[in-house]
């Protein structure tokens, strides 16, 4: 038998919580502290990179900064997550709906980006006669703005019970919980994961056998040309970097996004109070902070963007216009 203890010991309707090894509350506060931080801190890399220098502001780069801001809320929500892993809401019914509104549009708004940006790549490399008419920044900014419109309207829908009465869920003293009904499990199922990763899937797919053939196209012309070793061995390391960005971005993505739904449709009413349920949601996050990694990372101005930051370069008198052109 576990050992438990109230978190209100002065309260008759006080929760009771499982009382852990002092070593293994210690570990799971540093893990998802540091995932936070680490999540915190990447993203902000990303907007200031894009926010500060003017030769990165494109409208690629103005989705990357708008999944940036999402992926920023979601490091600060793990935070509270810390808290419903020991057991014990401290911060009150009104907090812990805040908590779970933040949750849903943060996290509907991470996916939903990264299906405007997994469109942007498609019409850059399937149509690129045609990008810079159908792809432009206001088109991207009304792009950006519907998508966190629809993710607050979605999260009112989905919240209407505990916006109306907040804590309706709650047995005791001490706990946040919410209760996902059948509806909002498939509705979940569907509009953040089945949906959003057949579009990735398939425009990424695309994408890829568009730029393979494209560059053995290349390859054949000027091997013709008599430089066919050069452009071999350029065009051979463009495919398997074309191949590995796209099972990153599909591995990870699933890695991050299966153990939650593979809990989602089991039919069960999900308390978020529960330790097990709670790290389900971690990993869950941990995509927002994998995203940065994935879509910045990969990007050669981004490493020279954290150069000139961790330098301080970035407060010189015109850094803003600086060559963000990478150079070894």
């Amino acid at each position: 038998m576990e050992e438990v203890e109230l978190c209100f010991p002065q309260l008759n309707t006080s929760c009771w919580k499982t009382k852990r090894p002092l070593s293994h509350t210690v570990l799971i506060y540093m893990v998802l502290s540091f995932i936070s931080l680490l999540t915190v801190t990447l993203n902000l890399l990303v907007i200031i990179s894009i926010s500060h220098f003017k030769q990165l502001q494109c409208p690629t780069n103005l989705l990357l900064l708008s999944l940036a801001v999402s992926d920023l809320f979601v490091g600060f929500d793990m935070l509270f997550q810390i808290m419903l892993i020991n057991g014990c809401w401290l911060l009150g019914d009104l907090m812990c709906t805040l908590y779970f509104c933040l949750d849903y549009i943060t996290t509907c708004t991470s996916v939903g980006i990264m299906v405007l940006i997994s469109v942007d790549r498609y019409v850059a490399i399937c149509d690129p006669l045609h990008y810079c008419t159908k792809v432009t920044p206001r088109r991207v900014e009304v792009c950006v703005l519907l998508c966190w419109f629809s993710s607050v309207l979605y999260t009112m829908i989905v919240m209407s019970d505990e916006l109306t009465q907040p804590g309706r869920f709650n047995t005791c003293a001490g706990e946040c919980a919410t209760v996902s009904k059948s509806i909002v499990q498939v509705t979940d199922l569907i509009f953040t994961f089945i949906g959003p990763i057949t579009v990735i899937i398939v425009l990424y797919m695309r994408v890829f056998v568009v730029a393979v053939s494209q560059a053995r196209a290349m390859r054949s012309h000027i091997a013709a040309v008599s430089l066919e070793r050069s452009v071999k061995v350029t065009v051979k390391k463009s495919e398997i970097k074309a191949a590995g960005t796209l099972g990153v971005v599909i591995v990870v993505f699933l890695l991050c996004m299966c153990p939650y739904f593979c809990v989602t449709v089991t039919g069960q009413d999900i308390l978020y109070n529960a330790s097990s349920v709670a790290i389900v949601l971690c990993l869950y996050y941990f995509n927002s902070c994998l995203n940065p990694i994935i879509y910045a990372f990969f990007y050669p101005w981004f490493r020279k963007s954290i150069r000139l930051i961790v330098t301080f370069k970035i407060l010189k008198p015109g850094s803003s216009d600086t060559n963000m052109e990478w150079t070894d």
